[in-house]
């Protein structure tokens, strides 16, 4: 079976949970920017969790099938129509040989996964289909969809339409959207006024937002203690010797904008980061719109720790739901 693109809506990509294991070698995780949401589409349509899907932003793809096949929409609220027909999100729905599908208008979130059973079965690439474009590595052909492509799909089963994930599942960004963040190495950088604003501010999401990372802006510019200059760091306040950066990490350029470092994000650099956004919030990055307002939580080792294990204790209910 394969599936037609006939349009390939904006920056579709296929996706899976990424290639761990090679960041050390400048290779990100990459994946999913909603790793929830994608384990659920998966879950729903009978695949592993861990299958290949699509991830579309803004606005959804339109796609011809040619076979049967059972398919689930999760994420942003944009909802799914087959041949027409809108069909509910958060659910498995059955698609027929020739249908169409394509996507409403974007109400809320940004991105969507789109599961399809048997998944995108385009080669391994370092142990993954994700699409890392940057490095033009793995998915399909190492970049997004276009029309005209024609998408391998796995063999998978056809039972199972009209499950669907309940509610309380169903995590998204508040309003503000509120990410907790775990001070870093480098906090002690920041005088005690920019310590409090940084937590204090909401700041809004810039249009620079994508894959690798997010930008923020509107808060108060970070002051930075004095120091001496280090060899081999720059001379704004806000660069170090460089350093390794974690998934999440937020590095503040010339303490201005805010940038927190996502799926596809560089591995290094010079610039300081204050802190980290904890695991259990990173899906929440990932459905946040330009110019959403957003604050900052400053959490504990032991509070972040906490929040992973309500995660993992979600992901088991999730499942179990969906046995």
């Amino acid at each position: 079976m394969a599936i037609k693109v006939l349009h390939p809506g904006l920056s579709t990509t296929v996706q899976d949970l990424g290639r761990p294991g090679y960041f050390h070698l400048g290779i990100p995780l990459g994946g999913a920017m909603d790793r929830l949401a994608l384990r659920a589409a998966n879950l729903l349509v009978g695949n592993d969790e861990g299958a290949a899907g699509l991830e579309a932003v803004f606005m959804g793809p339109k796609l011809e099938f040619t076979a049967d096949a059972l398919v689930a929409v999760t994420g942003a609220d944009m909802p799914p129509r087959v041949d027409g027909e809108v069909q509910p999100g958060w659910t498995a729905f059955a698609v027929k040989a020739g249908q169409v599908l394509t996507f409403d208008t974007l109400k809320s979130g940004a991105r969507i996964l789109i599961a399809v059973s048997g998944g995108i079965d385009v080669p391994l690439a370092l142990g993954s289909r994700s699409t890392y474009p940057i490095g033009a590595l793995g998915g399909f052909h190492g970049r997004a969809i276009a029309a005209g492509d024609e998408l391998p799909v796995g063999e998978g089963s056809l039972a199972g339409a009209g499950r669907t994930v309940a509610e309380d599942f169903r995590r998204g960004p508040g309003k503000p959207a509120e990410l907790r963040v775990l001070p870093g190495l480098y906090w002690d950088r920041l005088t005690e006024e920019a310590k409090d604003t940084f937590f204090a501010d909401t700041w809004k999401v810039a249009p620079e937002a994508d894959r690798m990372g997010y930008r923020f802006r509107g808060g108060t510019k970070m002051s930075f203690v004095e120091r001496d200059q280090p060899f081999g760091a720059g001379s704004d306040p806000s660069n170090i010797v460089d350093s390794c950066y974690p998934y999440g990490s937020i590095q503040i350029p010339g303490g201005t904008e805010p940038i927190i470092l996502h799926r596809d994000a560089v591995s290094g650099g010079g610039y300081f980061m204050v802190g980290t956004v904890i695991s259990a919030d990173m899906d929440l990055i990932g459905q946040l719109q330009p110019h959403t307002p957003t604050r900052f939580l400053k959490v504990t080792m032991e509070e972040a720790l906490a929040a992973r294990k309500d995660r993992a204790g979600l992901l088991d209910r999730l499942r179990a739901s969906l046995a």
